[in-house]
């Protein structure tokens, strides 16, 4: 299996972080504009992604696995591009240093391919504005993302 992983630090408290990363309206600010669903345990969260313009790109569907306060947040990816059904997605959060430290991890891609490389670098760039949400108030997500390549 492969793993996508990345470490960021955030200057916001954790209770804030935990907030945009397990709640419809906070994965609204960061990753996404059209998220809905159920964000309990057990749950399904829907993220669609369009251009500018309005013209559909991708649509993911996550089972809330584990909603850990302050701490974790887990989803499986259960409808969405075929590479994703069946990964796990993970946010691991801690204190450090007073920062809020986020370990995430994009977990058991079947294999490392052009996509996985794609998706590591979006991830990167999501999670980028998730530290600009909790510290400034104001993310960059879909569709006002940075565009990394000819697949976005």
């Amino acid at each position: 299996m492969v793993n996508i992983i990345h470490r960021i630090g955030i200057h916001a408290a954790a209770d804030k972080v935990y907030k945009a990363v397990s709640t419809i309206e906070g994965l609204s600010k960061w990753w996404t504009e059209e998220v809905e669903g159920d964000e309990q345990v057990g749950g399904r969260i829907k993220f669609t992604f369009r251009t500018k313009t309005g013209t559909f790109k991708g649509q993911m569907l996550m089972e809330v696995k584990v909603l850990d306060p302050y701490k974790s947040v887990l989803w499986e990816c259960v409808e969405g591009p075929e590479e994703w059904v069946g990964t796990d997605i993970m946010f691991d959060l801690s204190e450090e240093d007073g920062q809020t430290v986020i370990l995430f991890g994009h977990r058991n891609w079947h294999e490392a391919i052009d996509f996985t490389a794609h998706c590591s670098m979006k991830w990167a760039v999501f999670l980028l504005s998730l530290r600009e949400f909790a510290e400034n108030g104001k993310g960059k997500p879909s569709p006002h993302d940075v565009k990394i390549d000819n697949w976005n």
